[in-house]
Parts: C-alpha cells; structure tokens; sequence
C-alpha cells in the first residue's frame, strides 16, 4: 500500500504533551480554556481548534499499583474513510494522493457536520462552533510534501511518534510488537489493516480510550447512525410541513 503512516508506541509515550503542544504551534490553533476537572488530561476532549489530544487514564495493575496509560488521540486517516461518503459535494472532503491524508475543506456544510462526525468510528471530528466548518489532523499534509515531518513526530523526544512510507511504518510496528510481547503480553497494534495510524498498546484498548479500537466501515453508515439521520431527517421533514401548512393557511 502507498502513501505514508503513524506509528505510535505507546509503550514509550510518558504524556508529556510536546505532540499536543506542537500541534497547536504549527497550526496556528488559538490555546482552548482548560479546568481543573479530575484528570491531569487538558483539554477534556479534541474540539475544532485542538487535532490532538494525549488522553490520560488510569487503572489499578495486577499488583495493586496505578497504572498510567497515555493515548494521542488524532484523526487516523482511514484508508476508505467513512466520513467522506457523508457530503453530497465530492470534493468537500479530499484525500491526498501522494500521502493519503484525509482533509476537510469549506465545502464541507454545516449540515453535514453532525453526520460526518457520526459516521467516523473513532469520534474524531469537530464543527467549528456557529459556523459549522469542521478540522481535525491534516497530517501536516504541507510539511510531508516538502520532505519534513509532522510537527508532532519531529518533537516527540521518546520516539513514540514515528512516520514514513506505509509499508516501512508497517514493518517497524510488526518488529516493535514482538519486542515488547515479553514485558506486555497483551500487546496488540491496532490500524494497520485499514488507518494510517498504528498504536502499540500494552494493554487491553479499553483501558487507553473508548474509541482506541474501532472498525472502520466503508460507507460511513452502520445501524445506530442511520437510525439517527431518520430521526433527524423526520423532524426536519415535521418543521417543513408545519410551515407550509402556516402559510397555506
């Protein structure tokens, strides 16, 4: 398979946010309000104007002790990507096909934004509040094309985050994978067979984010989503006829 890929190890990632940070500094993203909500994660979740975020969660291991697991969330650039099957406009959403990098532009409608985040099966997507323009990681599609690399991977000092051609991305997964399997051996590497992203886990994906493992389906819709588009179709459909009938009558 062409094109370029993540490979993220979590086994290496200390949470230090350096991905997080860079970021927002080569995208120009304006800082978001943080609180102090029980977790040392900040911001609580990714929004229009943060791509990236390092999830924190802990758990009690084996032994009785905390257990930290870090997650860099970010868009993972499926290879069929569901959410581009959602806008009526082509184009809205394009995939670069030097890269394969999934990117949104402004013919994205506001009305489709609730659906193009539904139909993603990692929760990735955000609208711009009012406005309805949606963003999420673009790759640093700008930065690859000119022989350098995301800004996240360039910064990572642990060598958590790493990128390159798919298949080399691919094979540098596999050898890590069967480095680690002696200390974790629940460890899995999730992505590979259709996103851009891979992650290493050491432990059971739950345990990392809801969304960590997931399926991508083709086509972007699955039973609970289409249900919801009904819904949603109806009550438009309701607020329609109520007005013709008010000015009919």
């Amino acid at each position: 398979m062409s094109g370029k890929a993540f490979f993220i190890d979590t086994t290496l990632c200390t949470g230090c946010r350096g991905c997080q940070i860079a970021c927002k500094q080569w995208n120009q993203l304006p800082a978001t309000k943080t609180e102090n909500w029980g977790s040392f994660q900040n911001p609580k979740d990714l929004s229009f104007y943060t791509y990236k975020l390092v999830r924190f969660s802990e758990d009690i291991g084996s032994d009785g002790k905390p257990v930290w697991y870090f997650f860099p969330d970010q868009c993972r650039h499926c290879v069929e990507p569901p959410c581009k099957e959602i806008p009526e406009d082509a184009e809205a959403i394009i995939v670069d096909e030097l890269t394969g990098a999934v990117l949104y532009t402004d013919k994205l409608k506001k009305a489709n934004s609730e659906d193009v985040r539904e139909a993603c099966p990692y929760n990735i997507p955000r609208a711009q509040p009012g406005t309805g323009y949606m963003a999420k990681c673009t790759m640093c599609v700008e930065r690859v094309q000119n022989g350098l690399l995301p800004a996240c991977v360039k910064t990572c000092p642990t060598g958590a985050m790493n990128f390159g051609d798919q298949d080399k991305t691919v094979d540098l997964a596999s050898r890590r994978l069967a480095e680690v399997k002696s200390k974790f051996p629940e460890a899995m590497v999730t992505g590979i067979e259709d996103t851009r992203v891979f992650y290493l886990l050491a432990d059971e994906p739950s345990k990392y984010h809801e969304y960590a493992l997931s399926v991508v389906k083709p086509g972007g819709i699955d039973r609970k989503t289409a249900l919801k588009r009904i819904a949603r179709s109806l009550k438009e459909l309701s607020r329609e006829w109520q007005l013709l009938h008010k000015l009919a009558g």
